[in-house]
């Protein structure tokens, strides 16, 4: 079965030698389900044919806010909408989840709570799981047809489903501790409170749940095929 992964983003350059680009990190996060990947550079204006180039999709996350004015936004919306009505299995994660509740008609804003960073607890499908959080924005109205299925303390709409048509995330399942140590040390100072910051360090050796939702993601897209 092959995914399109489509890159909102490129993950910082300290750690492309380390850990890879966005396209490594979810190949390994889905390794031994039987994949095969082709990555598209979206942030870069690179798009697929279309919803038939790939038997399922994955959007990843992104530095980049989906109501920002970039010419690959709206290219990518339509993207969104022909995969959703193609009935092709997506799955997206951090902004991939937050652009698609925009391009289905949700709203994305800036949290007023602020930033999320590091371990957090969600409490997705019945399961409390630690998962790394890192954004600040969050889908703040759902479309339609959207059914809440994981939430945090500080984030109501932490996992989506949309039928057996698409499943989204606002944590980030395929961020190790190595890559939170990262950014923490070099995407976030300026950005991201001190304070944030030091919570976060505290929880760098904390265990994830990322196998789990890396079944979840690979289950969903091998039954929504």
């Amino acid at each position: 079965m092959k995914i399109g992964i489509l890159k909102t983003g490129h993950a910082p350059d300290i750690v492309l030698g380390e850990l890879g680009d966005y396209e490594v990190m979810f190949a390994d996060l889905l390794a031994g389900h039987g994949f095969e990947f082709e990555a598209y550079n979206i942030v870069d204006e690179e798009f697929p044919d279309g919803p038939d180039a790939a038997d399922g999709w994955l959007i990843t996350g992104s530095k980049h806010g989906a109501y920002e004015d970039h010419p690959w936004i709206p290219p990518l919306e339509q993207l969104i909408r022909d995969i959703y009505a193609d009935g092709r299995p997506l799955v997206g994660v951090c902004f991939g989840h937050q652009i698609i509740a925009q391009a289905l008609g949700g709203k994305v804003e800036k949290f007023a709570g602020g930033w999320q960073v590091g371990v957090t607890d969600y409490e997705i499908e019945g399961q409390t799981l630690p998962l790394n959080a890192w954004h600040q924005d969050q889908v703040t109205a759902l479309p339609e047809g959207a059914e809440v299925v994981g939430t945090s303390d500080a984030c109501q709409y932490a996992a989506l489903l949309y039928g057996n048509r698409i499943y989204t995330v606002q944590p980030h399942p395929e961020f190790t501790a190595t890559m939170v140590d990262r950014l923490i040390h070099h995407r976030a100072p300026g950005v991201v409170p001190d304070d944030l910051l030091k919570e976060a360090v505290a929880k760098l050796d904390r265990p994830t749940a990322n196998d789990v939702i890396a079944a979840r993601m690979a289950e969903f897209l091998k039954r929504g095929a």
